[in-house]
């Protein structure tokens, strides 16, 4: 018996005065538990993952409607201080971040997020083994402090208009060459906000043959030279991807690089034309990608358990069916066992329509590497910012 009938079967058989305080004990105490129950959740997306989830996200709403979810934006760059300013006031503003390895690496060097594994075990049994073998090489690169629950087979890949494109470059050198004859029609995004700039900065290493593709600051010698040589005939740097595809849909720019996900979703979208195309490097490795879960430090106990029960939803094999969205992140679902067919009939067609078959036939023959770690990350932003992309 609940405390709220066992107060109403106590209305019974008192005084008027009685049955008043009692009545006003049974509204007190349904409001507590009313108040205990509701819960606002504020999901911060920094990667675009929240496009891919939130059909997920909403089942779970649905079947916990005592769950309210709050959705903001923000920028990678930005994010870390406004998180830790949040935490030294002991006020935390978020509770479960979506985004990539720009944000998971920055969190990870201020300490900014909270250990899952082991640690909440319990909550995400076998949670490694239901990776399938290259996501869960992207797993391993979170350190525990976040989960992997979107994965891309990634890039660098150049996106071009065929229109104004006639001299594909299947080179890096090439891709030099074509920009100082087309000065300001070629650039790229900051690679701190963005994964196809990421994926560029850091598939480079491999096409020039550097001493270590995994230290951007003694390995990469080659790869530094080289886009600051590219910096030469690049106008100016978006600060965002969908900035960045936009340009290139309204022929500001002529080409880019892109990875698989930022060449279908757009197109799909009618951002890009449908006709664009995309090319590989020769002799590229794909730089793959992932979008991660992390929980900010400092959440109170009832709002940890909601964020961690929610975290579990996402992984289930029915949700994660939906990740293939309309290719915003290609292929999707980051734990194994979840085909295609699986995938919601819009997915399906959107895929079916702008998907390109290359990619299984590049997915297949080219060598498959991670990203930086994520000490390695933040220095290559940082050499980047102050090397690559500092004008006078």
């Amino acid at each position: 018996m609940t405390i709220t009938t066992a107060l109403k079967k106590n209305l019974h058989g008192h005084s008027p005065l009685r049955r008043a305080c009692l009545a006003a004990l049974v509204l007190a105490s349904t409001c507590q538990i009313a108040n205990a129950q509701a819960i606002t959740i504020k999901v911060v997306d920094v990667g675009g993952a929240y496009n891919l989830l939130q059909g997920a996200i909403e089942s779970y709403r649905d079947k916990h409607p005592e769950v309210t979810f709050n959705l903001a934006k923000a920028l990678a760059p930005e994010l870390p201080a406004m998180l830790r300013t949040a935490q030294l006031a002991g006020k935390p503003d978020a509770d479960l971040v979506l985004g990539g390895g720009d944000i998971l690496a920055s969190g990870i060097e201020q300490s900014l997020w909270v250990p899952l594994l082991p640690a909440h075990a319990a909550k995400f049994p076998s949670a490694m083994d239901n990776y399938f073998k290259e996501s869960r090489k992207m797993q391993e690169l979170a350190s525990s402090q976040g989960l992997a629950v979107v994965y891309a087979l990634g890039g660098p890949l150049l996106e071009y208009n065929p229109d104004k494109v006639s001299q594909i470059p299947t080179t890096p050198s090439e891709l030099l060459v074509w920009c100082r004859a087309h000065p300001g029609k070629f650039s790229y995004a900051r690679p701190a906000n963005s994964g196809p700039g990421r994926a560029f900065i850091m598939g480079l290493p491999y096409l020039l043959g550097d001493k270590d593709p995994k230290d951007p600051v003694d390995g990469w010698a080659n790869t530094w030279a080289y886009l600051k040589d590219l910096d030469k005939c690049i106008d100016a740097y978006s600060s965002t991807t969908g900035a960045l595809m936009k340009d290139l849909g309204a022929g500001g720019k002529h080409m880019t690089v892109t990875t698989t996900g930022w060449d279908i979703h757009p197109r799909a979208m009618g951002v890009v034309p449908k006709h664009f195309k995309v090319a590989a490097f020769k002799g590229m490795t794909w730089i793959n990608d992932a979008q991660y879960m992390m929980v900010p430090k400092g959440l109170p106990p009832e709002r940890m358990n909601v964020v961690l029960d929610l975290m579990a939803h996402l992984l289930t094999r029915e949700q994660q069916a939906k990740a293939y969205d309309k290719g915003y992140f290609y292929p999707g679902p980051a734990i194994k066992n979840v085909p295609f067919s699986l995938a919601p009939p819009e997915s399906q067609k959107v895929i079916k329509e702008f998907g390109r078959v290359e990619y299984t036939l590049w997915g297949l023959n080219q060598p498959h590497a991670q990203p930086l770690s994520a000490q390695a990350m933040v220095k290559a932003f940082k050499i980047w910012d102050e090397q690559v992309a500092k004008r006078p």
